[in-house]
Order: structure tokens, then sequence, then C-alpha cells
């Protein structure tokens, strides 16, 4: 049995008050890790870690704050393997996704932010002759990141590295679901010599971690990803307190697919955008508009590439869907299958909880659902499901779906599908949208602002947006 240790001035060290959380694996249902059930003690230690380690890291020159970032990512891809694993047994994504895409990217996060704390600029603006204005930028100092369960080291490592990049101290709350990756991560700091306090991760429950870290008065700012309604108390409580928020939330994407698009790759992207990683990706698009004289066709072929999509075993070559990442999530999203049922839904295909045989037996499988016959403004075409359901809406015309795809309350992402140039400019823009992609689905440049509007988030993340979010602008005006 494993147990997850918290990172606090770099030490690894269980919670202070000696109680544990129990950890099962997703595909088997079966204990296999304790973590610490931290309180606001050991938060207490860690911004306090954090604190006496600011001013000396605040002071190391960019290039020295880079070097330790590189070497970070250095000794995660030197891992990549154990990590992967660790990825896929926590979270019950397939091991070859855990490979391929969690923790290369987690790397690359190190890596572009260890790049920009060497290239990141301030502005001047000379006043014709009589004065010149220019903007210090400084690090704010103790900073929280809360991160959440779905991509666990993806999303952690997107926070952590540009505010260490910055010049600021972490305490970090790593979800409690996905704990051991970032475990891992404290490994490798204090292997790669990072000083003690710059980083500091504590694991526990939201209300006895999250929380306290959110009311603490020497943290200056809170990065958080996850849901809605968990922004919404954040919001609540650092607001008051004038804390920098940066909030990136729930998600219900729509996938617009016009009658003119590359079927093959709109199909084969489609199936990607509704699946990937169990659904469980605030980025996906589980309400699918396909234009009526296209919608026959769309059908029949995306019916018969989900029903051969494999459920199985997370750990074994071939697998394209793995478990849930919980029991509580997945009887939240089967509670949603026998909602579309209620509402009228047509289950095309899946519907029920998949059987895997042999160490699965017990795990947290479900089929990969598709379900049509609903209108777009019920309430599993408006909630938040975030798994693999998704729905097949046929439209008519551009004004129409525009109108059903702005209809939610969310507005994080969104697909367009077509060959018209000028269609894909003007849809994409009035998209109630932070992010739109055409002909194409999470295509990511790590230079560009990342974030949504409406209920979807507060603020952006990525590029110069994370290190601008990450520091205090200075205004100072001399006269000539």
């Amino acid at each position: 049995m494993e147990k997850v240790l918290n990172y606090i001035g770099g030490e690894l060290v269980p919670a202070a008050g000696g109680q544990w959380l129990d950890k099962p694996e997703p595909a088997t249902g079966q204990l296999y890790a304790h973590v610490p059930d931290s309180r606001e003690v050991d938060v207490q230690s860690a911004v306090e870690a954090a604190g006496r380690a600011f001013p000396a890291w605040a002071a190391l020159p960019a290039i020295e704050r880079s070097r330790f970032l590189r070497r970070i990512a250095g000794l995660i891809h030197e891992r990549l393997d154990a990590f992967a694993r660790a990825e896929s047994i926590d979270t019950g994504k397939p091991l070859a996704v855990a490979r391929t895409v969690d923790i290369p990217r987690s790397v690359l996060n190190f890596e572009f932010f260890a790049d920009a704390a060497t290239q990141f600029s301030s502005e001047a603006h000379p006043m014709d002759g009589v004065a010149l204005n220019y903007t210090l930028r400084s690090p704010l100092g103790v900073v929280g990141c809360i991160s959440p369960w779905n991509l666990p080291l993806y999303l952690l490592t997107w926070k952590i590295a540009p505010a260490l990049a910055a010049g600021n101290c972490v305490v970090a709350k790593p979800s409690e679901v996905t704990p051991m990756t970032a475990y891992l991560l404290s490994q490798v700091c204090r292997d790669a010599g990072l000083p003690p306090g710059v980083l500091n991760l504590v694991h526990g429950l939201g209300p006895h971690v999250g929380g306290p870290l959110t009311r603490h008065p020497d943290v200056s700012a809170i990065s958080f990803t996850g849901s809605t309604r968990t922004g919404a108390e954040i919001a609540r409580v650092a607001a008051p307190a004038f804390k920098k928020l940066s909030l990136e939330m729930g998600g219900k994407n729509p996938n617009v697919i016009f009658a003119d698009c590359d079927f093959d790759e709109a199909l084969a992207t489609t199936l990607r955008s509704s699946f990937a990683n169990q659904g469980q990706i605030c980025l996906c698009g589980p309400r699918i508009f396909v234009q009526r004289s296209l919608y026959p066709r769309f059908k029949e072929a995306l019916v018969a590439r989900t029903r051969a999509l494999k459920v199985g075993d997370p750990l074994v070559e071939g697998t394209d869907q793995g478990a849930l990442v919980s029991r509580e999530h997945f009887e939240k999203v089967m509670g949603y299958i026998a909602l579309a049922k209620q509402e009228g839904g047509n289950i095309l295909t899946g519907g029920q909880r998949a059987s895997v045989p042999g160490r699965c037996a017990n795990g947290w499988f479900i089929e990969p659902t598709l379900v049509e016959g609903l209108a777009p403004t019920c309430r599993t075409n408006q909630e938040e499901i975030f798994g693999p359901v998704a729905t097949l809406m046929p439209f008519d015309d551009e004004e129409e779906v525009l109108s059903w795809a702005n209809s939610t309350r969310y507005g994080l992402a969104g697909s367009v599908w077509t060959k018209d140039l000028t269609r894909a400019h003007r849809f994409a823009s009035r998209l109630h949208s932070g992010i739109v992609w055409v002909n194409t689905w999470m295509l990511r440049d790590l230079r560009t602002p990342f974030g949504g509007v409406k209920e979807s988030g507060v603020g952006r993340e990525g590029g110069w947006d994370a290190l601008r979010f990450f520091t205090e602008p200075k205004n100072v005006c001399i006269k000539l």
C-alpha cells in the first residue's frame, strides 16, 4: 500500500494530524494508496515555508530560475514511464494517453516557461520628449494553485511553472482524487535541488486545504481549475480580500459541423473530441450539431466508430477508453444517462456500464454513449456531464445553430467545421467562447491565452498572460 506525502519546506511529510484518505484505483475499485488528510495547520506550515523562501527566490536572476525549471523538466522526462504508469493507475485513463499526452505536455510546460522566464519584458511609453513611462513587473509573493483530477500533472504544472518562472513561491493543492504524479513531482523537485519552500504541495480535501489556502491572508493570488460551483466559492471568499483570481471552470462546448466540411476529418476528430479521456476534459465537445443534409450520413458513421472503441484495462495496449475517475463520478454520469432517457433521448449506442473482465471486473467503466432526439434546451444539453456522453442534433441554418450553441451558461471552447472561410471567421467571432477551433480540436499554442467566458471562468492562463497574472505591474514616470 503506497503512502503519498505532503511536500512542505523541502521535506516529504504526512499530515500534521496523522489522518489519511483512502485512494482506490478506478480500473479495479480496489484501495491502493493512502493520501494525507491535511488540514489548516498543514496549509499554514506550507505558507510559512513559501514566505521564508520568497525573498531569495524572487531575487534569483531569471536565468537561474529558468535552469531549475529545465532541470525539473529533464527529470520528469527521464522518468516518463514511471510518471505515465502512475497517472494511468491513478486516473483510469489509458496508459498510452498518459505516456504520449499528459506527461510530455507536463514536461513542455516547464520547458516553455523556463524559456519565457528569460524572455519576459515590460513596456515603455515615451511622452514626446517630456517624460518616459516604463512598467516594472514584480512577483506577487506566495501564490496558491489548485488543480483538478482529470489531467492531474498536465494542469498542475500548467500553473506551477509560470508562477515559479515569475519569481513567486507556490503552495499547491493537487486533487485528492488523483495525487500520485504530484507526489512524484515533489520527489523530482528534491532531486533537482529546488530550494526548500519554493514549491509546496499539500494534499487533502477541498474544504480542509483549498478553503484555508484561499482564505490565508499571506496568499496573494489563487489560480484554480475545476468546477464552476467550487470556483464560485473561491471567488466569494477571495474577492473581499482583493486577491488576484484566475478561474478556469466548466464547459458544455458545441461542435458545429456544416455540410461542406471535410467529412473524414470532421468524423475522426469528433470521435476524439467527444470521448478523449473518457469525456473528462473541459474542452470536449459533447454537443454535436450537424447540418441536416449531412446528418444521416454523419450519424451512421459516428455511431459505427463509437461502437468500435475498445473499453478495457487502462494498462493494456490497445485500450481506447479506460475507467472513470471515481465511483462518485461514475454514478453522476450514469445518472445523466438516465436523465437523457427521461427527457426523451434515444440512445444510439452505449448507455450502460461497460463490462471489463479480469482484474477490472469491479472498475468504473461506462460505454461511450451517443444520444439523439433531445432539445437543445434540455438539462442533458445544458449541464456539464464530464463523461463519455455526447448528443447529436440536426440543424438547418447558421442562425439557428448559433443560438443553440450559445444557449448554455458556459463559454469555454467550441469547434466549427466548414470549408467556407468567410463563414468560419463570422461564426467564430459570434460564438460565446474563449477558444474556437476551426477544422480542428485541441490544437494548442502555449503562447496564446487560455480561458472562458460566462460561467466557464475569469482571467486567462498561458503564455505572457500567465506571467502577467503572476506579477504585479508598477508604472514609473521620469520627467526628462
